[in-house]
């Protein structure tokens, strides 16, 4: 068993890998198009030349990245690929100098023996606004935030839309109350 740097053939088996673990709501589900176009964070477990597994790795900053999406195929979980793929995907953050890795998870203890400790969702507000307030289970969220490193003193959300609002004069525009 090996990981390796996921590549664009590889999108479909990814989405299938996804697609199984996104209906009873343990991933968030990724279209095709979406594995396609961030295939570059994908790391792909191989066993065989059969891909078997995939994590991707999500950078907000040198602040913050993101552990997501980590699936191994039924047949072949309890071999240890998903150690490998978190670890593979720790290395990636290393390298691009990432001082705090995130993840969202129903499984605790699986990442706890990695390292990963309990944090609390509102401390890690890129995660938030990237998935969570389009997740299905944003209200009711049974995901436990844990983290690996220093948690983030700051965030870099994106700024708001500069909007143009037309204010139009009504009838009250020309109220005045102290009776002129």
């Amino acid at each position: 068993m090996r990981t390796r740097k996921a590549i664009l053939p590889d999108a479909a088996k990814i989405h299938g890998l996804i697609s199984s673990y996104s209906g009873d709501g343990t991933l968030l589900p990724r279209t095709l198009h979406e594995i396609c176009e961030n295939v570059r964070d994908f790391v792909v477990l191989e066993n065989d030349d059969q891909i078997i597994g995939c994590g991707a790795l999500h950078l907000y900053g040198t602040h913050l990245a993101e552990i997501r999406s980590i699936t191994v195929a039924p047949g072949a979980q309890g071999q240890g690929g998903g150690s490998k793929l978190v670890n593979a995907l720790m290395l990636e953050a290393k390298r691009h100098g990432v001082t705090c890795i995130c993840l969202f998870t129903r499984s605790p203890q699986f990442f706890g023996k990695l390292g990963f400790r309990v944090a609390k969702r509102e401390d890690l507000p890129d995660k938030i606004y990237k998935d969570c307030h389009v997740c299905p289970r944003f209200h009711c969220c049974d995901e436990v935030a844990m983290v690996r490193g220093e948690v983030p003193k700051f965030a870099i959300l994106p700024e708001p839309a500069n909007f143009l609002i037309k204010i139009q004069a009504g009838p009250q525009a020309n109220y005045h109350p102290q009776g002129d």
